[in-house]
């Protein structure tokens, strides 16, 4: 790997795996409906002129219903739940949950043409996997909650079902326009909700700091980096990043925050790691050469 390429990945480790830090901090004082209408408001606002620039805005909307399908699968939906559930839970382990994502994209895989089926190796390193979910989640859920486990569960089918969606409906289809008209889709949508549960008094520092993060960087500068990266390693391998992510969330919220971090909670990404990688061995062996269109998953 280049060093371009190096300093792309890095980058892009940290910038989507402090999302979660910062989606703590501004559930604070902002309702879960109102972050992602101002976090897909501005991130849209930066990305649509540049996607209109590149000509990247009109071919996607030719394929508007599928559009439609994946901004509420892949963003409208999880980033509601992510927030919602980060209103009980620390970013630790919800960015620690959010590893478990390969194995749902595995377990969902048949069902949008994948004809592999699921073997013994793929079957072990599932359950490897999901003992792992078990050993971060911990033996006492009374302590966590089941809400936000339940809403860690929507997000984690959402993230592996969107980018299931977006290579089979809208693959061939320039990236930066389809996310882009996304994020303008899910403000539009969410705006009616935001206004009514607009906050009454002026957010403090921290929620303005965290929105514009959330925004500009984790997002807008995110898939611009991200669309470099992919053109400097290739699709496959930029795809790396989402098992570190979820590391660099669990750091963050550690040093920043002071969550608690448990054993069980490192020992479970670990297995999560394991199972992850058996779990997508045999698929990524007998997959064709890098496609042309990612499957990018929207942090």
């Amino acid at each position: 790997m280049t060093r371009r390429g190096l300093l792309l990945f890095a980058a892009m480790c940290v910038i989507w795996g402090i999302p979660y830090l910062f989606i703590r901090i501004a559930v604070g004082e902002l309702t879960p409906a109102t972050l992602v209408f101002l976090r897909t408001l501005v991130a849209a606002l930066v990305l649509l002129p540049i996607a209109a620039r590149l000509g990247a805005v009109r071919p996607v909307l030719v394929r508007w219903r599928p559009l439609l399908v994946f901004a509420v699968i892949e963003i409208a939906i999880p980033w509601f739940a992510l927030s919602s559930a980060e209103q009980r839970i620390s970013s630790s382990l919800t960015g620690l949950l959010t590893s478990a994502v390969p194995l749902v994209g595995v377990a969902v895989a048949p069902l949008f043409g994948n004809r592999e089926g699921i073997r013994r190796m793929n079957l072990a390193g599932l359950l490897v996997g999901l003992a792992g979910v078990a050993a971060i989640v911990g033996l006492d859920v009374r302590a966590t909650g089941w809400l936000p486990l339940a809403e860690m569960a929507v997000v984690a089918v959402c993230y592996a079902v969107g980018p299931a969606i977006l290579s089979r409906f809208l693959s061939g289809l320039p990236s930066v326009g389809v996310i882009a008209a996304a994020l303008g889709v899910c403000a539009a949508g969410y705006a009616p909700v935001a206004v009514v549960q607009w906050p009454r008094t002026i957010p403090s520092t921290g929620v303005f700091a965290s929105v514009g993060v959330l925004a500009l960087i984790c997002t807008a500068l995110a898939f611009l980096v991200f669309f470099a990266l992919i053109a400097e390693i290739g699709p496959v391998r930029a795809t790396v990043i989402t098992y570190i992510n979820p590391a660099v969330a669990a750091v963050a919220g550690v040093l920043v925050l002071h969550e608690m971090f448990t054993a069980g909670m490192g020992i479970g990404f670990v297995l999560v790691l394991i199972g992850s990688t058996l779990a997508t061995r045999r698929a990524r062996a007998a997959s064709p050469p890098e496609p042309a269109t990612p499957k990018v998953t929207v942090r």
